[in-house]
């Protein structure tokens, strides 16, 4: 066998191994972490980089732990909540009622972003003629809900991992062709909160994008639908470990593109589309083409798993077989894409939008920590796997972090 042959193999056999991570992170990282990061650099340099950095390493705590708790029990998230936890039931219902609220405003958002994208980058490659937003709009719609009729799990995990691929190599493209300034990103990592009106918000969007309610949830799904047991504790560890690190260099590297570049010109940043249009003069219009790639990877990735998000949350809490064919998960994708599609009927920036939801999701991170602190303690579920110490400690800081989060996005709203 020929040596290239042989290290495709091993990526290959790589990627299978951490299929659930990659998932996850094509769901985590979404036109809301980009416009997010890109704003906060762009406004405050890197200066917030200890908000990202802390939602990293507390979305890799809780990750560890619902992946940790559905291997060992064998059974998902809600569904343990509701038969092991005092009032459960009615937490679960609280979530589920959340989660869907808050990642159907997501997908309005993303989907308005998406369109958006798709017109600029017509624009920048001389078409002369404006493609219409409802033509781009049908076109995606039809498009996605066929492959949510016809697919599967295995088959959203591969349309994933090639978007995720893409997301990363364009934005580290798109990074070395920007050419920001190192010594402004190096010397803007001191710590602050800005006393500035929207810096709360910002940060508590920062929370809840990267340390998403939403993602530990749907974690314990897709673990499960990997079919994992106990005998892959180290592998879940490492998925998650990858998966969060990649997510913090992603993260960060739009974050430093903006702080290296719009932060020190003074130039500030609402909509996704100012920010390609900022960052074309700096680059080309090859740098452009690659930041939309990535972007609309990003945007892509995201779509598939919130469309499937109540259904899936459903079967959760029920125990039903995740059929994706049966006509909960097709009502659902139905229903999902004509909501988010109603962005073209509103008279709000998709950015804002984008915004609001995330800062919305940090309200929900308590409301998904403390079950999980209850059950991986639990000796009756967990048996010789219940936490350590140090998980523990991991798990308040996160209730902790989730507090405060939720202080700054409702001290922001009022």
């Amino acid at each position: 066998m020929s040596e290239p042959i042989k290290s495709g193999n091993k990526i290959l056999t790589a990627l299978s191994l951490i299929g659930p991570g990659l998932f996850l992170l094509g769901y985590n990282i979404g036109t809301g972490s980009i416009t997010t990061m890109a704003k906060a650099g762009a406004e405050y340099g890197m200066s917030l980089f200890w908000a990202l950095l802390l939602s990293c390493i507390f979305t890799y705590v809780l990750m560890v732990a619902y992946g940790q708790v559905t291997l060992v029990s064998g059974k998902t998230a809600l569904f343990n909540f509701k038969i092991h936890i005092p009032y459960g039931k009615a937490i679960a219902i609280y979530i589920i009622i959340a989660l869907v609220i808050g990642e159907l405003l997501a997908l309005m958002g993303i989907m308005g972003i998406a369109v958006e994208l798709m017109q600029e980058a017509f624009r920048i490659l001389g078409v002369r003629a404006t493609v219409s937003k409802v033509l781009i709009t049908v076109v995606m719609d039809v498009s996605l809900l066929l492959l949510l009729w016809f697919g599967n799990y295995k088959v959203f995990e591969k349309v994933l991992t090639f978007f995720v691929v893409v997301m990363v190599v364009c934005f580290v493209g798109a990074f070395v062709m920007l050419k920001p300034d190192m010594k402004e990103i190096v010397l803007g990592l001191a710590p602050r909160i800005p006393n500035q009106d929207g810096s709360l918000g910002l940060i508590a969007a920062m929370g809840g994008t990267t340390c998403s309610a939403a993602l530990f949830v749907v974690r314990s799904i897709v673990v499960s639908e990997k079919g994992w047991g106990k005998d892959d504790l180290k592998n879940e560890k490492r998925d998650a470990f990858v998966s969060s690190f990649i997510m913090l260099f992603l993260s960060a590297i739009i974050m430093a593109v903006a702080a290296g570049t719009l932060h020190i010109m003074g130039l500030k940043l609402n909509t996704t589309i100012e920010m390609v249009q900022l960052f074309e003069p700096l680059g080309s219009k090859a740098a452009s083409i690659i930041l939309i790639l990535g972007i609309l990877g990003a945007a892509l990735s995201t779509v598939f798993p919130i469309i499937l998000i109540a259904p899936w949350l459903i079967c959760d809490y029920t125990q039903r077989p995740k059929n994706m064919k049966s006509s909960l998960f097709r009502t659902a994708a139905v229903v999902s894409l004509a909501i988010g599609t109603s962005f073209l009927f509103i008279d709000r920036n998709p950015p804002i939008i984008m915004i609001f939801s995330q800062a919305f999701q940090a309200l929900i991170l308590p409301a998904v920590t403390l079950p999980i602190f209850i059950l991986i303690n639990k000796r009756s579920v967990m048996g010789i796997h219940s936490a350590t110490p140090a998980m523990n400690i991991g798990i308040v800081c996160v209730f902790l972090f989730g507090l405060l989060t939720s202080y700054f996005a409702i001290a922001e709203l009022f």
